[in-house]
């Protein structure tokens, strides 16, 4: 019995607060990759700050296929957008990388969204802003983000929502439906998250929400994963002498 109207209105009441207590007058910067998630959390700031303290970055690595739903999301909220094309960033690594060292697939696909949040950073440093996490509770129960790169940020709305519940707060926020229902995919590999995981991310919501799922195999994919990405959402271990 998830209220979508509910969520929404507390969700931009605590990012207000956030604002207040970290950051009075600055602005919200948001990653756009035209996908629900930044669409949502770039909703939710417009909401909760005004379209005039909300940042949009698109940050494509070369051509972007789908650019046009991250500026139809822009110019559906009005919101001030920069475009940073990150591919000679992302060229640069690669060339220097030491000729001894093979990079591993992972590797490969793991720095641009690294690249992208050091970008991210800048620009917010640079319009006085604070950087909007958009991941969302399914996806960081698996471990579906890189540490270090879409994984982290000032503040995170959705970290505790699902993507079923991501998805009607959308809808609640008036968002076109070819953002909100925009198939998944990680821009890294050309896969969907779906075939990536090896489950829908229904059965995993479901799972999470209510402790149900009738495949097996599913489930124990679902568990491995989780129990191996946990380390994602802790801080850092950090010794601690004793004086």
């Amino acid at each position: 019995m998830f209220n979508a109207e509910k969520v929404k209105n507390q969700c931009v009441e605590w990012i207000r607060d956030f604002f207040e207590n970290n950051g009075k007058g600055c602005n919200a910067v948001i990653g756009i990759s035209g996908g629900k998630d930044s669409s949502v959390a770039a909703a939710l700031c417009v909401e909760a700050l005004g379209r005039d303290r909300v940042i949009g970055v698109l940050m494509p690595k070369g051509v972007q296929h789908d650019i046009d739903m991250a500026y139809l999301l822009v110019n559906h909220l009005g919101i001030k957008h920069y475009e940073v094309n990150i591919k000679d960033a992302y060229d640069g690594v690669i060339k220097n990388f030491p000729k001894e060292l093979e990079p591993t697939a992972q590797t490969v696909q793991n720095i641009p969204p690294r690249i992208r949040m050091t970008t991210l950073y800048a620009i917010s440093q640079s319009v006085n802003g604070r950087v909007c996490n958009t991941c969302n509770l399914s996806e960081d129960w698996v471990g579906y983000s890189t540490r270090y790169g879409d994984s982290v940020g000032d503040f995170s709305p959705m970290s505790n929502l699902t993507v079923t519940e991501v998805k009607e707060i959308g809808r609640v926020l008036g968002l076109p439906d070819v953002l909100v229902d925009k198939v998944p995919i990680d821009g890294l590999c050309g896969k969907t998250d779906e075939e990536n995981l090896g489950f829908t991310y229904a059965e995993l919501d479901k799972y999470i929400r209510e402790g149900i799922i009738e495949d097996k195999d599913k489930k124990e994919i679902i568990d491995r994963k989780h129990k191996a990405n946990l380390f994602k959402l802790q801080l850092m271990p950090c010794f601690k002498p004793e004086m």
